[in-house]
């Protein structure tokens, strides 16, 4: 009963903002939804799906070719690029953008060497989709390494066997078995470009996500946020439902639990040209961007940006990360375990609805929090605790995908034993099942971690005066123009995430 309380108040939570959203859509007037429908909407909807369409299908392709270099074939070097392509998830988008614009924006590196620049930075579909892809193919390509590491052999064999070439295999056979990895890594790129804020709004290029911020902060106007935000929640669940739709009919598990793995391709005279897009995607995706904070970082500390504010910014990021981090791994065992272990239809629709938090931009969060707090809670209005509860609702679903994922790797079988020996259901869950998830269960709170340090549009709307986080220091500095100034928090950040990074691939 305890665990089902605990679990019913996290949901409870995620679902504020969504029901925050509807209840102020549904309260527009006419007048306001016809000017809606007949004016930015439309061009809403042409920007930001033409930016999602190219960067998840860019991102697709990349992430799949790497994926399938790095396990598949005789790559030179591919047991180092296994881990350093995954390394863009380090960089918060809104960082890799900003380093961009150093390179290539107006005043920017090359513009002073070379009197020109290759293309606008500001303002343009291409560099906001370049800069996009660069830090999000790595959902794909993770997910898709996982997979390929997982397949057996005998598809293939059985395949040449009946006398396909091995490019035919790799078309009717391979691919069509990572489709749902492609799938699942494709579906998540696509929700972070229509939640994006840090990266759109430093290309200064218009998205949903950016309008809806702009509404709150420019016009003060809830309403009309509210309203452009329930045609993103409407998007995001067609999405999520289209991607189901998708892999209904269709089968891709293994009957049998034999794995065997199958023999690295011989790349040949393709060799060195595949060495040369790997090298290219991790100069541009990594190395080019940390060369360029760590000038810049050297340039900032020369000029004071590292003092005793720069220490509190850090202090206050890490103190939120890490308790956030900790309440999420412990709200997630009373909401996968029941699930795993006792399913009914109350434990599903609990564990539904606190992924709900996922699909929901940072934005949307922070606006169902204001309402949320302002009205029910509002001696904790505008305090550290109603930011903490944004990022709970962000993050708590990632938490509950390690953890779901750990639970699964445990036979119920443990469970029994544990009970037949006289343990309680409470004390077999604590004393057995939990320490055997706990790989998973911190992995997933690192990842909690490194995604609440580089959070930015709950933070900018949600914090309280005077209390500045790493990336509100990396927006504000930014955005004046202040690049020394930014540096440094934005090289923390990615320092920071690093370990964490190899602490997914390690575990996985």
């Amino acid at each position: 009963m305890l665990l089902l309380l605990i679990a019913a108040s996290a949901a409870a939570l995620t679902a504020v903002p969504a029901m925050y959203i509807l209840i102020q859509a549904l309260g527009a007037d006419v007048p306001a939804l016809r000017r809606m429908l007949t004016g930015r909407l439309p061009r809403l909807l042409w920007s930001t799906g033409q930016l999602a369409l190219i960067v998840t299908s860019a991102s697709a392709v990349t992430g799949t070719v790497l994926a399938f270099l790095v396990v598949r074939t005789d790559l030179p070097g591919r047991r180092c690029f296994r881990w350093l392509l995954a390394l863009p998830l380090a960089f918060p988008p809104y960082v890799g953008a900003l380093t961009y614009i150093i390179i290539f924006g107006p005043r920017g590196w090359v513009q002073g060497l070379t009197g020109w620049t290759p293309f606008p930075v500001y303002e343009s579909l291409f560099s906001t989709s370049l800069v996009l892809t660069l830090f999000c193919y790595p959902y794909v390509y993770l997910i898709v390494m996982s997979s390929l590491r997982s397949l057996s052999a005998d598809y293939e064999e059985t395949a040449l066997a009946c006398g396909l070439s091995y490019p035919k295999v790799l078309w009717r056979v391979v691919l069509p078995m990572m489709r749902p990895a492609v799938g699942a890594g494709a579906l998540l790129v696509a929700l972070y470009v229509f939640s994006d804020f840090g990266a759109v709004a430093m290309l200064r290029y218009e998205t949903f996500v950016s309008a809806i911020y702009y509404q709150i902060q420019g016009r003060f106007d809830r309403t009309g946020a509210a309203m452009l935000s329930s045609v993103l929640i409407a998007i995001t669940l067609a999405l999520l439902w289209l991607e189901s739709w998708s892999r209904q009919g269709r089968r891709y598990s293994r009957t049998e639990t034999r794995r065997r793995p199958g023999d690295d391709i011989a790349l040949g005279g393709f060799k060195f040209p595949a060495l040369a897009v790997t090298a290219f995607v991790f100069l541009f995706s990594v190395l080019i961007p940390l060369a360029v904070l760590v000038y810049w970082s050297i340039r900032g500390i020369g000029a004071g940006a590292v003092s005793g504010r720069f220490l509190g910014y850090i202090g206050n990021s890490v103190i939120l990360a890490a308790s956030v981090s900790f309440a999420c791994m412990i709200f997630a065992l009373p909401i996968v375990y029941p699930t795993s272990r006792f399913p009914s239809f109350i434990s599903r629709m609990i564990s539904g609805v606190s992924f709900a938090g996922y699909a929901l931009p940072g934005v949307i969060v922070a606006l169902g929090m204001i309402s949320f707090f302002h009205r029910f809670l509002p001696l904790l209005y505008a305090t550290t605790l109603m930011l903490a509860a944004a990022y709970l609702v962000r993050f708590l679903p990632q938490a509950l995908a390690f953890g779901g994922a750990s639970l699964a790797r445990v036979s119920p079988n443990v469970d029994e034993a544990a009970r037949s020996l006289g343990a309680s259901p409470h004390g077999a869950m604590l004393r057995v099942v939990f320490p055997l998830m706990l790989p998973g269960v911190l992995a997933g709170g690192a990842l909690v971690f490194v995604s609440s340090l580089k959070e930015l549009p709950a933070t900018l709307l949600l914090r309280p005066p005077g209390f500045d986080t790493l990336s509100v220091r990396i927006w504000n500095e930014a955005h004046e123009g202040f690049y020394e100034m930014a540096a440094p928090a934005a090289l923390l950040i990615v320092l920071v995430a690093i370990p964490a990074v190899k602490l997914l691939l390690k575990w996985d």
